[in-house]
């Protein structure tokens, strides 16, 4: 079966200028904030995000990545050696807003692991998360602050998130 296609390049662009608006609103301005991306696919959809905030306050967010690769609880049946692929912020997360990004939020392990990283770095005033996609079939009581598009999925199906940066389209689908 082709896979269809949920959100292409204009509702993906659409999704984050909206979440950028949300998340200005909600925290009253930039000030105390800083743009967490998740690696991979969040943290090009955290980039996207600090240059819509940027354009529309006029200045720069601070900017983030998280890896996770050594803070999930899967590892032993991932592999017994994972890919490091560094943990990078501009400044300590004590006292800031974190606003953490991914692009799916399925059963809510990978934004655990992400909150356990963050905090090694420091203790965050709040954490807010912000999805492209929200699929549903939560195993944590994890919930979204920001979502581009909620996406009720069978556990059988599979949501996959293209950008360009690194997949050379920009796109989201359903795979059966």
């Amino acid at each position: 079966m082709k896979p269809s296609v949920i959100l292409d390049e204009a509702a993906i662009s659409r999704a984050l200028t909206r979440i950028a608006h949300e998340i200005i609103e909600r925290n009253k301005g930039i000030d105390q904030l800083m743009i967490v991306g998740i690696k991979t696919r969040g943290e090009t959809l955290a980039r996207r995000l600090a240059r819509r905030i940027e354009e529309i306050e006029g200045k720069p967010v601070l900017l983030g990545v998280v890896d996770i690769s050594m803070y999930r609880d899967d590892l032993s049946k991932k592999s017994l050696e994972p890919e490091i692929k560094g943990t990078d912020m501009p400044e300590t997360v004590t006292g800031k807003i974190i606003v953490l990004v991914d692009d799916v939020l399925y059963t809510g392990r990978t934004v655990r692991a992400a909150m356990d990283a963050l905090v090694d770095h420091g203790r965050p005033s709040m954490i807010q998360l912000a999805v492209l996609v929200d699929r549903g079939h939560r195993e944590l009581p994890i919930r979204p602050d920001f979502i581009g598009k909620n996406v009720p999925t069978s556990r059988e199906e599979q949501v996959v998130v293209a950008l360009s940066e690194v997949d050379d389209a920009d796109q989201v689908f359903i795979k059966r």
